[in-house]
């Protein structure tokens, strides 16, 4: 990639998207890293990164002077960072406020309202003509109540800026409210929407979006939490869902007033009609981004900086297949005995990829997200309905075993 932009991008996790950043952007990445999230970096990462410039902001310091000290900083640096990119939701607004503060460009205020507090962005589809599910805010079980009075069970539980379905909870009636502190945090509640529900992920440069791809779900998020496959599935094929795709995403977009950057969407298709789900303004979650660049034959991370960078990207694809990565079970939380290895799962049908997280002899905590995973395979195929068997195949051949905490003394 030639140019002379430098890029700061915010690094509170490991990510594919980042690994090709430091390989790609030579002399021109600037890591921006925040005090709170060191334990979530790895020292592996960390020693892989050493040699780029990583500014670390603490927490504990007023905004406005984190961002002197870092324009400071910067300063001495060959070259300062000209443009942002956050690929974060949980740092969405305090990364997009310190862009703000350090003269970069960034999201707004208001646009983090729209894409982080679900409530908001719900209304704001509704203003933009969208359907949506029925939805309100809600504080307590009463009010959750009241709402299933006039909408009916089941309903979906929810706080207003949860991401990858943590603490998100489908209520089929009012017993599932037991154990729910709902004084904790903002919360809302909506109608639980049947039909099929699709993603779909978009690049957008000068308030323009480029391409959209759509991706399918063999199992709802929802369920995925509850032990369901974990898998997204990018539909290069034609099987996608009779959407424009590309003027569902630009309304909103318009509708957000988003300049540049990687989004992606939730929807539902129900009868022909489609209920907005949910927007984010970063990078999708898991390897969905990964998929479209299998699906398609197309660079989409170097697609993806281009937009950061404020280039436009050359969509120049070359292949036309279905690709999906599907997650591996982490079924527990303690000691991993045993493994299925890379080189077991290159050897299944449709496998190209593959990457494992754990390793026999690391201890492991299992979350309740739909991120949860002890790796993932990149499977493909002709169809959405042979990538999803061929998935279903590899989950019945992986094997991981994981003892309990209170086992782990005993030897391997």
């Amino acid at each position: 990639m030639s140019g002379a932009e430098v890029l700061l991008l915010v690094d509170d996790r490991p990510s594919s998207f980042t690994r090709y950043a430091v390989r790609e952007l030579t002399g021109r990445l600037v890591l921006l890293r925040f005090e709170g999230t060191r334990a979530d970096l790895p020292q592996e990462h960390l020693r892989e990164t050493a040699h780029l410039p990583a500014f670390w902001v603490r927490e504990d310091a007023a905004p406005a002077e984190e961002a002197r000290r870092y324009r400071e900083w910067a300063a001495g640096l060959p070259a300062a960072p000209t443009r942002f990119c956050n690929p974060s939701e949980p740092r969405q607004a305090v990364a997009q406020r310190f862009a703000e503060l350090a003269g970069l460009p960034h999201l707004t205020g208001r646009q983090v309202a729209l894409v982080r507090d679900k409530a908001a962005m719900k209304a704001r589809f509704r203003e933009l003509g969208l359907r949506t599910a029925e939805f309100e805010r809600v504080r307590s079980a009463d009010g959750v109540e009241r709402f299933a009075g006039r909408h009916g069970w089941p309903v979906v539980l929810k706080p207003v800026d949860s991401f990858a379905c943590v603490d998100t909870h489908r209520l089929d009636g009012p017993d599932g409210l037991a154990g729910i502190d709902l004084a904790a945090r903002d919360w809302m509640v909506e109608s639980y929407l049947g039909g099929t529900e699709w993603e779909v992920c978009a690049i957008v440069l000068g308030g323009e979006v480029l391409d959209a791809w759509p991706s399918a779900m063999p199992c709802r998020p929802l369920d995925i939490v509850d032990g369901a496959m974990n898998a997204n599935i990018s539909v290069g094929t034609g099987e996608g869902p009779p959407v424009d795709l590309r003027a569902l995403v630009q309304r909103v977009v318009t509708g957000m007033g988003i300049d540049h950057g990687y989004a992606h969407m939730e929807f539902f298709l129900i009868d022909g009609e489609v209920y907005a789900g949910e927007i984010g303004v970063r990078l999708a979650g898991c390897e969905i981004p990964a998929n479209h660049g299998h699906a398609y034959g197309f660079d989409v991370f170097g697609a993806t900086l281009a937009v950061y960078l404020g280039r436009r990207p050359d969509l120049d694809y070359r292949e036309r297949r279905c690709a999906g990565d599907l997650l591996l079970p982490l079924p527990g939380s303690g000691l991993v005995r045993r493994i299925t290895s890379r080189d077991e799962l290159l050897g299944m049908p449709g496998v190209i990829d593959a990457v494992l997280k754990v390793r026999a002899g690391d201890t492991v905590t299992a979350r309740r997200a739909s991120h949860n995973a002890s790796g993932y395979a990149h499977v493909v195929g002709a169809s959405v309905g042979e990538v999803e068997s061929r998935m279903r195949e590899v989950l019945a051949r992986f094997t991981i075993e994981v003892v309990a905490r209170e086992a782990c003394a005993v030897p391997i």
